[in-house]
């Protein structure tokens, strides 16, 4: 029995190609046959507002963030930024469904009394809640070019702090080697796209080298655009590591755990071949079902007609990543 074999998805719309996880789950069955309330300075996140003016006619559960500073180092890309209304709708998030368009079953997630637990090998293991954070790191704004496996890409403004901040917190102590991160999941609520999400291996989990980690460009997004994470985007905590593919950045993030090992991950468990535990951008190592020397820029225009460039090394951040791969 032949595995299906998808054309790559940038010579055809959208429409007709079949859905990643169509894909995945078929061959995960033949395959069995044969053997991540802010603080008093955001406004609280009730309500249904994407600017101070007024409610988003889309009903995203977001609200302006006013105490963040731009970071100089990282405020252009010499790329526009993408359109708010394509980044915050043109989305993977599993958890809610296999197509891109899960802004609206994305909305069932609720943020209320949101916890992050950090543990494991650190000093200081602690439990943030969303008021802690904003507290105990000042909130910058970040413009990083990112890159999704599936040979697409945007620009986007973050809100957030950089990982390290919260490592120095906590303190790893030497044993810890690896960082996991997992998502949020309850089976009532993040129902995956469709049936066959009983068998992936929720949640939704990722992780980093420590030294990645304490990388100068490794993120947690509390907002975007100015305002905080729609849902569909990982509200109300999410990675971003913008030298690597977008489905690295965990979203909906309630553990992150100091480990020795290098802990299993989402989708490096269950596809193993074609989704690495390292997921670098590189140009000059194509997936396996499609090449990553070009990336399309996700525009207004038909999928089929977006604009094409060439893929940079580490997504343009060999600068400051390039040492950790040496």
């Amino acid at each position: 029995m032949a595995f299906i074999r998808i054309v790559p998805s940038w010579q055809l719309s959208e429409h007709q190609i079949t859905p990643e996880s169509v894909f995945l789950n078929r061959r995960r069955f033949m395959k069995s046959l044969i053997g991540a309330g802010l603080t008093a300075t955001i406004l609280p996140l009730t309500g249904c507002q994407s600017s101070s003016t007024g409610k988003n006619q889309d009903n995203f559960s977001t609200q302006v963030i006013s105490n963040f500073t731009p970071n100089p180092n990282f405020a252009d890309v010499n790329r526009p930024v993408t359109a708010e209304d394509l980044a915050t709708k043109y989305n993977n998030f599993y958890e809610y469904g296999g197509s891109k368009s899960i802004w609206q079953a994305a909305q069932a997630l609720p943020l209320e009394d949101w916890k992050i637990e950090v543990s494991g090998l650190v000093k200081n293991p602690t439990t943030y809640t969303l008021d802690d954070l904003q507290k105990k790191f000042p909130l910058e704004e970040r413009i990083y070019r990112f890159r999704c496996v599936e040979a697409w890409a945007m620009v986007v403004p973050w809100l957030g702090f950089p990982m390290n901040k919260l490592m120095a917190a906590v303190e790893p102590t030497s044993e810890a080697k690896f960082v996991r991160f997992t998502s949020f999941y309850d089976p009532k609520i993040t129902t995956g796209p469709g049936f066959w999400a009983n068998g992936y291996p929720w949640p939704y989990t990722e992780g980093l080298r420590i030294e990645e980690m304490a990388n100068e460009l490794a993120f947690f997004a509390i907002g975007m655009y100015g305002k905080t994470l729609p849902k569909q985007n990982g509200a109300p905590l999410r990675m971003v590591t913008p030298w690597k593919y977008g489905f690295k950045g965990a979203k909906s993030i309630v553990k992150i755990e100091f480990v020795k090992e290098k802990p299993a991950t989402f989708w490096n468990t269950l596809v193993p071949d074609e989704y690495g535990f390292e997921a670098n951008v590189n140009p000059t190592k194509p997936h396996p079902r499609w090449s990553q020397a070009t990336e399309r820029i996700v525009s207004n225009s038909p999928s089929f007609s977006w604009e094409k460039q060439p893929t940079l090394l580490y997504n343009g951040y060999e600068e400051y990543v390039g040492n950790l791969y040496s």
